[in-house]
């Protein structure tokens, strides 16, 4: 079993920068990538993009190459996601998640445990 807590959410402005991170706990060797992603109301989850923890390789979906980067740090067991130049609709529940397989994907369905999620408002 692993636990994830996200935090770091809140209510920013367009253009402002914000991180995120995501404390595992539990059974450390019962993942292998921990993947973050959104869902804005009405709307499906969506990955954003994932770390492996062997190597720290990361994966992005395009929308978000050169806005976000997801980052680790294995003393504290600990992944951020660092977003810059914010936007409206980046306004979303963000949630990270842990999949055991270590290949670099962001479909939600292939991930095991999940976080419950911090609220990011983009707003003038």
């Amino acid at each position: 079993q692993v636990q994830l807590v996200e935090s770091g959410g809140g209510w920013v402005k367009p253009g402002d920068s914000l991180r995120l991170s995501c404390s595992v706990s539990g059974f450390f060797r019962d993942y292998n990538v921990i993947g973050w992603f959104r869902q804005a109301p009405g709307k499906e989850r969506e990955g954003i993009g994932c770390i492996r923890k062997s190597d720290s390789n990361t994966y992005y979906r395009d929308f978000v190459k050169g806005r976000f980067t997801i980052s680790r740090d294995n003393t504290t067991h600990t992944v951020y996601l660092q977003m810059i130049s914010l936007k409206p609709e980046d306004t979303a529940v963000y949630y990270c998640a842990a999949r055991l397989d270590p290949k670099l994907l962001t479909g939600p369905v292939e991930y095991d445990y999940w976080g419950q999620g911090t609220q990011v408002t983009v707003s003038s």
